[in-house]
């Protein structure tokens, strides 16, 4: 089976990712900054599962914790054969209300986080053969509203260019772009998704479900549903102007 390592493991689509390895016999290296609510779930996953589970306490906008993590992944030692770069955070609000360390803050865990940690797993996939990279991006990455979805936006493009990279090596990148998902993402941004109809928001089960299917198959991009799969097609095609006019009344993530 092998060990994966998961940012942002705590609560989400980071914890659905660690379920669903487990169950599938993954060993686990969870990463997280809340250190108590991270040794709960190791717990429970190992308890649960049976497989072995691993912790490190991080806050990837720090260099130093950046640092550790990438040193495990390069680790020979249970080898990572899957990295998972979920962690992230919605801002929720415009950039100019926003303070700039908040801003610089998320620029550093969604974007330098992901390519540090990458280039680290890429590396060290490729010298021992096999391996596979995970980006939680987003259907933000094409409205153009906010950072948040500047940064999801440097995800796709930052994924596609290393897939293309790692063709004919044994190891694969892949980006995820769910929609609306059903977790704490919103209220722990303030974004207030009371209105948007049920049938509209995916559950943290279908994404993970449909990202690691797509990892075990190697393809590069996934939208999980046929609901948003639709919408950024339709979002691809259509002027930008009119893509930005109809994201005016979305609330910024």
């Amino acid at each position: 089976m092998g060990t994966a390592l998961v940012t942002g493991a705590t609560s989400g689509l980071g914890e659905e990712f660690c379920w669903q390895l487990a169950a599938a016999g993954h060993n686990l290296v969870l990463v997280a900054r809340r250190g108590e609510l991270l040794a709960e779930i190791a717990s429970r996953l190992h308890n649960v599962t049976g497989v072995r589970t691993e912790v490190i306490v991080a806050d990837l906008a720090q260099p130093k914790d950046r640092a550790r993590v990438g040193a495990r992944i390069q680790s020979p030692e249970a080898p990572i054969g899957l990295l998972v770069n979920n962690a992230g955070f919605g801002l929720g609000r415009p950039f100019v209300d926003n303070s700039l360390e908040n801003e610089k803050n998320a620029l550093t865990v969604m974007v330098e986080a992901v390519m540090e940690l990458s280039h680290c797993a890429a590396r060290a996939m490729r010298e021992r053969g096999h391996g596979a990279i995970l980006n939680v991006a987003s259907v933000a990455s094409l409205t153009g509203a906010g950072t948040y979805s500047a940064h999801k936006a440097w995800v796709v493009a930052f994924t596609e260019g290393l897939s293309q990279e790692l063709r004919g090596t044994p190891v694969t990148a892949t980006a995820v772009c769910p929609g609306p998902t059903r977790t704490q993402f919103f209220d722990n941004a303030g974004v207030d998704m009371g209105q948007t109809p049920p049938w509209a928001m995916l559950t943290s089960e279908q994404v993970v479900s449909e990202a690691l299917d797509a990892v075990s198959r190697g393809r590069v991009l996934v939208t999980p549903s046929p609901l948003y799969k639709v919408a950024m097609g339709a979002m691809k095609v259509s002027p930008r102007w009119l893509v930005r006019r109809a994201m005016r009344s979305v609330p910024h993530m």
